[in-house]
């Protein structure tokens, strides 16, 4: 990986496309650190010493914000809104005809879609600016500090209204920003961003599991979860470079006096077909009774029950439903993302079978079948290595978004491999050497 760099930093075209990667993530972190109009900057900084390693309900999405949402930031709201927006069109793209038929025209029917992920952006970002808002103002963002009601001093309604513009603009500028990086840098911006702000909080997570080990002043502790990291790197990168080939074959046609076809390729289906995606809405939908809970009031039976067994990371129940639901969303984000029957149609249609498997209806369902297969195992890896952040809550006291969690891992390593292998990629066009050697 290191040469892959190295070798691109040669050549003069990939090189001003890796500063250009570079200055944006420059300014995208500066505006992580700028905070919006309306709020008391000193009340923030308390709250967030005093909420250190127990960011509660809203850690994971201050993970993905690179720490700027519990900062209230001008990007407080990070890539969050854009990655909720793509998911919700993606569903949506199997249910509504209107955009199935928009994904199969090409480029245009693409441009459209995206189109259409921005405008929901904008509107999830207003949403979600909105309940940040109202959050800080109640006292309910950090639960527990002295000075939490006086973080927005100012309860006018044009501040809130200037609050959640500055926010909402803010995931503007992210998103320009990405299909900045996209178009003119190296590798996906959208995950090149999502990428800069998990490992951004790396360190401090880090050194806060540091300070609080007991054994050899924290070090014991803080090379032992280093090198727990290490392994998990490494088996994440072996199974989600896993994959199930399977061998397609093209029978030779006769167009004029020429031949087309008779040739041999496969159709690789990952073992994680789903990638982090069932994490994310297994956490997400954890997330909204614990929600809903610490903005009811009274003391309801179903509120306990709610606050004693689904906001404790470490819980029986907590983990047992959270297994059980990222398995269940890796089987449901398998089977809208990947159809068996259109691409056994798309085979039968140029001429392609699968050896030994009869074209059309057999296909597809040699397909499901192989899909079904591995999908089981990629399920339970992702539930596994969504696990390992509550072992770590209990054997080492670090907080629930642990910084070699699940998330976190799967996206940081799924985003360094697909960055990695297109600069290889660049570099092997440039540097093709043909047949004449």
């Amino acid at each position: 990986m290191l040469t892959a760099f190295a070798r691109a930093f040669r050549t003069p075209d990939l090189r001003k496309k890796l500063l250009f990667t570079l200055g944006i993530i420059v300014v995208y972190r500066v505006g992580t650190h700028v905070p919006i109009p309306g709020v008391n900057y000193k009340a923030v900084q308390t709250c967030v010493n005093e909420a250190q390693g127990n960011q509660g309900l809203f850690g994971l999405v201050n993970m993905f914000s690179g720490g700027a949402l519990l900062q209230i930031t001008v990007f407080a709201l990070g890539i969050m809104p854009y990655i909720t927006a793509s998911i919700i069109l993606q569903l949506l793209t199997v249910v509504i005809p209107r955009l199935e038929a928009l994904k199969k025209e090409g480029q245009a029917g693409t441009a459209k879609i995206t189109q259409y992920t921005r405008y929901l952006t904008v509107a999830l970002a207003i949403l979600q600016g909105t309940g940040l808002v109202a959050t800080a103002r109640s006292g309910a963002l950090f639960s527990g500090c002295s000075v939490a009601t006086s973080i927005v001093p100012d309860q006018a309604i044009f501040t809130t209204i200037t609050m959640v513009i500055c926010m909402t603009a803010g995931t503007a500028v992210v998103m320009w920003l990405g299909e900045l990086v996209t178009d003119r840098g190296i590798g996906n911006g959208m995950s090149i961003l999502m990428f800069i702000s998990i490992a951004a909080t790396f360190p401090s997570a880090l050194w806060a599991i540091k300070k609080q080990g007991t054994l050899a002043g924290g070090w014991i502790e803080f090379g032992t979860v280093i090198a727990v990291g290490l392994v998990m790197v490494a088996l994440v990168v072996f199974v989600e470079q896993a994959q199930r080939r399977i061998p397609v074959q093209y029978a030779k046609r006769m167009i004029g006096r020429r031949s087309y076809g008779g040739t041999s390729t496969y159709i690789p289906l990952k073992v994680n077909q789903a990638g982090v995606i069932p994490v994310i809405f297994a956490s997400s939908l954890l997330y909204i009774p614990a929600l809903v809970a610490q903005f009811a009031g009274g003391k309801s039976g179903w509120k306990t029950w709610v606050e004693q067994n689904l906001t404790k990371g470490d819980h029986p129940i907590y983990i047992t439903s959270y297994f059980l639901l990222i398995v269940f969303f890796a089987f449901f984000y398998v089977a809208i993302s990947f159809n068996p029957e259109e691409v056994a149609d798309n085979m039968k249609k140029y001429g392609g079978f699968i050896p030994g498997i009869r074209a059309g209806r057999p296909t597809a369902e040699y397909l499901s079948y192989v899909l079904n297969r591995i999908t089981w195992p990629g399920s339970l890896y992702l539930g596994l290595i969504a696990l390992v952040p509550t072992l770590a809550l209990v054997g080492f006291g670090a907080s629930q978004n642990f910084p070699f969690g699940g998330t976190s891992i799967l996206i940081i390593v799924g985003v360094g491999l697909e960055t990695v292998k297109q600069i290889e990629s660049q570099l092997q066009q440039r540097n093709y050497e043909g047949f004449l050697r």
